[in-house]
């Protein structure tokens, strides 16, 4: 039997897309005592590895597809096809972002004040080349960890660390200089397996499965019926995605009327609904939008 060889990511995103995969259509259970997930496919195997590590396993071959940052990408410098990019909706709400952080008090305030500096982050390699493509000569060296104490203590100069809002990095005294990049998680795949057609095929439908998970996040499904003679003026109060769903319910002058909205915007419009004659509102939840 084909088999597709996938990576899930270990980590800040894991929680993520596992709940991601299961409103998707697949079951994949994680065991503290290894690394190989079970997942209710036949059709897959499930590795789980660092995304740091990930473009690289990919592009070797050791995994056919996987689910990284587009940061540990250009990092690894891995020639991998990114199929697409997955904004999760709910873990990781905005893009992730990598900037130059220095101490509130520090002299530096812009990108050109770090010549001759150092600089401390895990993400080393894309750090160097950012600078030298400036021509901006400083140290880079890798932080193992407790990236802000370092800059803090005056071990060096600043730091390039991952944020989303910054309200951390501003709540330890620190400020932000300059944003060198945004990341945000991809579905990539290896280059030989993106020529193998069952591969490819069997990579595509776990594309748009989770693209269809991705866009139901915060959206639900609203039914109602409606007399014929406030039907105008319920439409018009829904917001939807398309143009309702209407169909006349059996041998009345009543209709069922069908939408897809807003999750943030039910708590206005069911009483706006009520008040325009709309009856028996259901409201139910949706995991897939496609």
């Amino acid at each position: 039997m084909n088999k597709l060889k996938f990576g899930i990511p270990k980590g800040s995103l894991e929680k993520a897309t596992l709940d991601l995969f299961q409103k998707a259509g697949w079951v994949i259970k994680v065991s503290t005592r290894n690394y190989f997930p079970s997942v209710d496919d036949p059709q897959l195997s499930c590795a789980l590895i660092r995304a740091q590590e990930m473009a690289h396993y990919v592009e070797e071959g050791a995994l056919d597809a996987a689910i990284t940052g587009k940061d540990w990408i250009l990092e690894s410098g891995s020639d991998v096809t990114e199929v697409q990019e997955l904004i999760y909706s709910k873990e990781s709400l905005h893009p992730v972002r990598w900037v130059l952080v220095v101490t509130e008090d520090s002299p530096i305030k812009q990108l050109e004040d770090m010549q001759g500096k150092k600089v401390a982050t895990e993400l080393v390699s894309f750090t160097k080349r950012y600078f030298a493509e400036r021509e901006i000569h400083l140290k880079v060296e890798f932080s193992w960890g407790t990236t802000e104490a370092k800059v803090v203590e005056g071990l060096v100069d600043a730091i390039v660390d991952v944020t989303e809002t910054g309200s951390t990095i501003r709540a330890h005294g620190l400020r932000i200089v300059h944003e060198l990049m945004q990341s945000t998680p991809r579905l990539i795949a290896n280059k030989a397996s993106w020529q193998d057609p069952w591969k490819k095929e069997k990579i595509l439908q776990i594309a748009t499965l989770l693209k269809a998970a991705l866009g139901a996040d915060r959206m639900v499904g609203l039914k109602m019926n409606v007399p014929q003679k406030y039907l105008k003026d319920v439409v018009a109060i829904l917001p939807c995605l398309n143009a309702p769903t209407i169909a006349s319910l059996y041998q009345t002058d009543w209709y069922s009327v069908e939408v897809v909205v807003k999750e943030e915007v039910v708590r206005e419009l069911i009483p706006l609904l009520l008040k325009g004659g709309a009856e028996g509102i259901i409201e139910y939840s949706l995991n897939k939008v496609i």
